[in-house]
């Protein structure tokens, strides 16, 4: 069975929307925690938009699971996350008028910048992973750059309209899980991923995570932190491979 990482940026989102001091993320963590989160993710954006400074480091002392850190390769990011040293740091494209990360990180246009980027963050100690979308010549560059891991983009699947579409979409991501695996690569899941589309993927062989957000701090708005992450925990269980 996947393991399961909860994003918890919109957690910070709420604060920042009043610039006041709740809900806090740390606690929000500790929450996902109890409900059996196996890792805590949190995006440190260049515009600090949701997550911020504090955030990160209050959350590398507090978190006693996997601490990711979805970071762009910007040479400022990089040095705070080598100070920090999460467990994972996961290297996501960005653009500030974006609502949220939409595809993935272009590995080969970007191989040398990538490169500089991966070195100083495993110096510092870090796991490596990349997010992108699930393309053989992305896959090898990552391999090539000696990422320890990738997160495959699950946003062609989640946004498909026509179930040829999703069809379309499960193969591509099987055959990059594949691929990923036969090049040394731990392989993750996120984007889109949902409580109602998440079984074909939870079904596939292979995946070590998947990482997901808004769906479960939506649901969280309703049935509190700790049950929406229970719940996804079980999905994972029940349609996890056996």
């Amino acid at each position: 069975m996947a393991g399961l990482g909860v994003n918890i940026d919109h957690v910070a989102t709420v604060r920042q929307a009043r610039r006041t001091d709740e809900p806090d993320p740390v606690w929000a963590a500790v929450e996902a925690e109890l409900g059996g989160a196996d890792g805590i993710t949190v995006h440190l954006r260049e515009d600090r938009r949701h997550i911020n400074d504090r955030d990160v480091e209050l959350l590398r002392r507090t978190v006693a699971v996997k601490l990711n850190l979805e970071m762009s390769i910007q040479p400022k990011i990089v040095s705070i996350a080598a100070d920090v040293k999460p467990d994972q740091c996961t290297l996501v494209p960005e653009k500030r008028e974006e609502i949220t990360t939409e595809g993935g990180l272009d590995v080969v246009k970007l191989k040398r910048r990538v490169g500089v980027a991966v070195d100083r963050l495993h110096k510092a100690g870090c796991e490596v992973s990349a997010f992108i979308e699930p393309a053989e010549d992305q896959l090898r560059a990552c391999a090539d750059l000696g990422f320890d891991a990738v997160e495959l983009w699950t946003g062609g699947f989640a946004n498909a309209k026509t179930s040829r579409a999703r069809q379309l979409a499960l193969g591509a991501l099987a055959k990059s899980l594949d691929l990923g695996l036969e090049l040394g690569l731990v392989v993750h899941g996120g984007h889109g991923l949902t409580y109602r589309n998440i079984e074909p993927v939870a079904r596939m062989p292979g995946f070590a995570e998947f990482n997901i957000g808004h769906t479960i701090i939506s649901r969280a708005v309703f049935v509190g932190l700790r049950e929406a992450v229970r719940q996804m925990k079980e999905l994972l269980i029940r349609f996890g491979p056996k």
